[in-house]
């Protein structure tokens, strides 16, 4: 073999070396759970067209794929426990528990699973099923962050929030009430904590 032909073999050989050594460094995946302890959803809704009623869900659980190279890669997973929807109003929220509206003995979870992501005006948006009471329709959801992550306690962890805006009416949600007894829209926002894993 002559001596220029080894040479190049050779050089060739070290660029797929280096590159192969440089694909993990672009990827760049990375997997998060989104910590129930500091996460909530928090919604708002007109009544009877003159005043705004704001609640939460105080448990949210789920996870994040993370892809820092190309975001429209990433995933949300987010598992709302409609159980523990709170107005300040304990006959409102027992109100919104029955069948009426959650009907949580059958439907004890809201769910949110992103199937797809991509930059809007330099921001994320999020585009995704929500299932609520049975029926999952297609939301699209504004997202803030996520922040640069930290450090707590030994773990890494970030966060983002994300708002959006649905209709009762096309989820069959509390029929019974039409506008403007119970306002059709709901503005929502999802505050998510998340540990990476």
């Amino acid at each position: 073999m002559k001596p220029h032909l080894t040479r190049r073999s050779a050089l060739f050989a070290f660029a797929l070396a280096s590159l192969s050594l440089a694909l993990p460094t672009f990827a760049q995946v990375s997997n998060w759970k989104i910590d129930p302890n500091h996460s909530s959803v928090n919604f708002q809704i007109r009544h009877l067209g003159v005043s705004n009623v704001h609640g939460a869900f105080s448990k949210v659980s789920g996870d994040v794929v993370w892809n820092e190279k190309d975001p429209s890669k990433s995933s949300v997973v987010a598992n709302i426990d409609t159980t523990t929807v709170n107005t300040d109003n304990e006959k409102r929220d027992g109100h919104l528990k029955s069948p009426d509206f959650f009907d949580v003995a059958n439907f004890p979870t809201m769910t949110f699973k992103s199937t797809s992501v991509k930059s809007v005006n330099g921001k994320l948006q999020l585009i995704g099923d929500l299932t609520l009471h049975g029926q999952t329709k297609s939301v699209t959801l504004d997202v803030d962050g996520p922040v640069p992550p930290q450090t707590n306690n030994g773990k890494t962890v970030s966060g983002f929030s994300a708002t959006g805006l649905i209709k009762r009416s096309d989820f069959n949600f509390g029929p019974k009430f039409a506008p403007p007894t119970v306002g059709d829209e709901i503005k929502f926002t999802i505050d998510l904590e998340v540990d990476k894993q």
